[in-house]
């Protein structure tokens, strides 16, 4: 575990943090003359961040952000979904993020009327290909194409006893893979862990950290200030050019799904020459170690001199075929008549 402040968790990795806007580059360079190589620093990304007062936000053209479905901006928060069945709503970057080394903070909180089991369903959080497109994956499509990470309030697998909801997982998607709600997303997740985050008096925080291809995922949910381990995945592959988003559903059962912020900050990491080779951008996600399934290109639609041709030869064909069985059968009667004489 590590404290949580300006440093945060890397302290335990023994490394320097120092959070600037990223109109301070003459710090940044200042700062890298004094502590030398080696060192990462990270920016706060203005354009993929949202933090109170949501000025704009979902109103208005320029704004950074769109809202979808049941999702309403309110004073301390935006509400994906209220205590209510049956609602589905979410909350879209409008810009795509083209950086490489990457961590998304997200201070949240769930709660609700409900009393043990009888809640749900959670929300999930999106670096995809495609926005605003909803659907049956907590308020969003299935068959993504991108990163999903779910907090999960709700069991749907009655069998299972060794997971205690809820239960916060990941799942990356080529866009050939669907999320099996049955099993709450046991066959296609990557990792997880459980995480107690309903009707909590103090904060819930969950940051999702992509450098190298290292996908780590970490929580603040105990009031301690402290970060925990969740999820670690290396290899994992993520194009450039998604958007950040989240989403959320209720059901026949409900919860207060609510964002007061997500903070997206550049890290800036050195890389040998070899790494940098290695690193090269991605045109469809993956894992290392991890088959998913090829998809299947649509084929081309045909051209109009195509299909004429199509049809031209297959009346040649038509007609040749024709006319070979006419003269088989002409010399068929033939032969029987010789025979009979």
């Amino acid at each position: 575990m590590a404290t949580l402040g300006p440093s945060g968790w890397w302290w335990r990795r023994c490394r320097w943090r120092w959070r600037l806007s990223a109109w301070d580059g003459s710090r940044v360079l200042l700062l890298l003359l004094l502590l030398g190589s080696g060192q990462t620093f990270e920016y706060l990304k203005r354009e993929h961040s949202l933090s109170k007062p949501y000025q704009g936000v979902g109103t208005s053209s320029s704004s950074l952000w769109n809202l979808m479905g049941n999702a309403m901006v309110m004073t301390q928060y935006v509400r994906l979904t209220p205590d209510m069945q049956s609602k589905q709503g979410a909350l879209w970057n409008r810009v795509p993020c083209f950086l490489r080394d990457w961590e998304l903070q997200v201070h949240f909180k769930i709660h609700g009327q409900g009393k043990k089991n009888l809640h749900g369903d959670g929300l999930a959080i999106w670096y995809t290909k495609d926005r605003m497109q909803p659907g049956p994956v907590f308020g969003n499509m299935d068959k993504f194409v991108g990163l999903g990470v779910f907090v999960d309030t709700y069991p749907n697998e009655e069998k299972q006893q060794e997971r205690v909801f809820p239960y916060i997982s990941a799942m990356v998607n080529n866009g050939s893979l669907s999320y099996d709600h049955e099993r709450d997303g046991r066959p296609t997740e990557l990792g997880g862990c459980t995480a107690i985050v309903r009707n909590l008096q103090h904060d819930t925080f969950l940051v999702i950290r992509y450098v190298k291809r290292h996908l780590t995922i970490m929580l603040d949910i105990d009031g301690k200030h402290e970060w925990r381990d969740c999820i670690e995945v290396p290899g994992v592959r993520l194009p450039r050019g998604y958007y950040f988003g989240t989403s959320s559903v209720t059901g026949d059962l409900s919860d207060n799904h609510d964002i007061i912020s997500m903070k997206l900050f550049e890290l800036t990491v050195e890389r040998t020459p070899e790494e940098e080779k290695l690193h090269r951008d991605v045109f469809l996600p993956s894992v290392d170690n991890m088959k998913l399934p090829e998809l299947t290109a649509p084929l081309p639609p045909l051209s109009g001199l195509a299909l004429f041709l199509i049809v031209f030869f297959s009346l040649v064909f038509s007609v040749f075929a024709i006319v070979i069985g006419i003269i088989l059968y002409n010399k068929w009667q033939e032969q029987s008549r010789k025979r009979f004489y």
